[in-house]
């Protein structure tokens, strides 16, 4: 089956992804700070057990597992494809996860609160991972006692998910904000506004190859639909000024843009060694090459899913063998030589 990142969406050159994450707690549990390993592992095991044999889609059901007994190059992989977050696979307490097989949709339990259900899906479409996400929230919580307060919503570890307890997010390619060193400013702009900028891994997280998130940052007094209505507001504001940056460059800047990304491809057809954030920069040189018609590509290539693709765990599956950096560099080399060698047209 495709993963959501392999699957064809509305062609975009700015939005990759769109996430929202539920936050939710059992009120016949104690909250995460004061859960005991024995409570924690109870409710690992009730929440897995309900999902046993339940349909993901007409193909294929639900992966349930103890996190705590993966490896931590699974673990890492799974935070690099953004399956799950760091602080649960740092997590020493036991942990589950809930996952269907196209990774679209996860639920991370004994994470910062008891569940945080996640949906994700290419493109802009909120709505969509929206539903999908009530839905999954729906099923577990629908004949349980759950934290919730009349005046306050959904009672959650951190104040600012409570209320709807919804982050709602998009994964953005933005290098022409980037290379104008506009993000600090925008950060700033869109703090006023209740929107905050993150890296690619989300908080505390640095941006790699252009990509970063933006995300709601309150969620208490307002409604699912005016979260998402909000941030979509935002959003088409900050595509507007990135494509005003974009061509800014490239019509200042044309003849220095394009011998940058000719040298990207050069050296990913090329290189016998190279680091992944050396990698992480040139794929996205390529992506902004593929994007504003400086190069064609005699093959389809998804710069997102090569990007995760190359990161150190996900890699170490690729090779079907742990490894140390040479190692490592040097597959990803070769890796990258198979995909652009020979690939450009004329």
């Amino acid at each position: 089956m495709l993963k959501w990142y392999e699957e064809k969406s509305l062609p975009t050159d700015i939005i990759i992804s769109s996430r929202v994450r539920l936050a939710r707690n059992f009120s016949d549990y104690p909250f995460a700070a004061k859960l005991s390993d024995e409570k924690a592992k109870d409710l690992v095991r009730e929440i897995t057990d309900k999902f046993m044999g339940k349909k993901a889609n007409e193909e294929s059901e639900y992966f349930c597992c103890n996190l705590s007994n993966l490896s931590e190059v699974d673990k890492n992989a799974m935070v690099e494809r953004h399956i799950v977050s760091p602080l649960l696979a740092d997590k020493k307490q036991e942990t589950g996860l809930i996952l269907s097989d196209d990774e679209s949709v996860s639920v991370m339990i004994n994470e910062e609160d008891h569940l945080r259900i996640q949906s994700v899906t290419t493109g802009m479409d909120l709505e969509k991972v929206l539903k999908k996400a009530n839905e999954i929230d729906d099923y577990i919580t629908g004949n349980s006692h759950i934290a919730f307060d009349e005046k306050y919503g959904y009672l959650t570890s951190c104040p600012t998910n409570v209320g709807t307890g919804l982050r709602a997010s998009y994964m953005c390619y933005l290098p022409g904000l980037s290379v104008a060193g506009l993000i600090s400013s925008l950060t700033e702009e869109l703090a006023r506004y209740g929107v905050a900028i993150r890296g690619i891994y989300g908080e505390d997280s640095k941006s790699i190859g252009n990509l970063y998130q933006l995300s709601n940052e309150k969620t208490l007094g307002k409604t699912e639909s005016d979260i998402l209505e909000h941030l979509n507001e935002i959003m088409d504001q900050v595509i507007r000024q990135e494509r005003k940056r974009r061509e800014y460059l490239i019509t200042n800047n044309y003849n220095e843009l394009e011998e940058q990304i000719y040298r990207a491809y050069g050296v990913l057809s090329y290189t016998k060694q190279i680091t992944s954030n050396e990698c992480m920069s040139l794929l996205s040189d390529i992506k902004f090459g593929i994007d504003q018609g400086f190069i064609n590509l005699n093959k389809e290539l998804n710069i997102f899913k090569l990007m995760m693709d190359i990161q150190p765990a996900n890699l170490q599956y690729k090779m079907g063998k742990s490894a140390g950096n040479s190692l490592r560099n040097r597959y990803r080399a070769e890796y990258m030589n198979q995909c652009f060698k020979n690939a450009l047209n004329g």
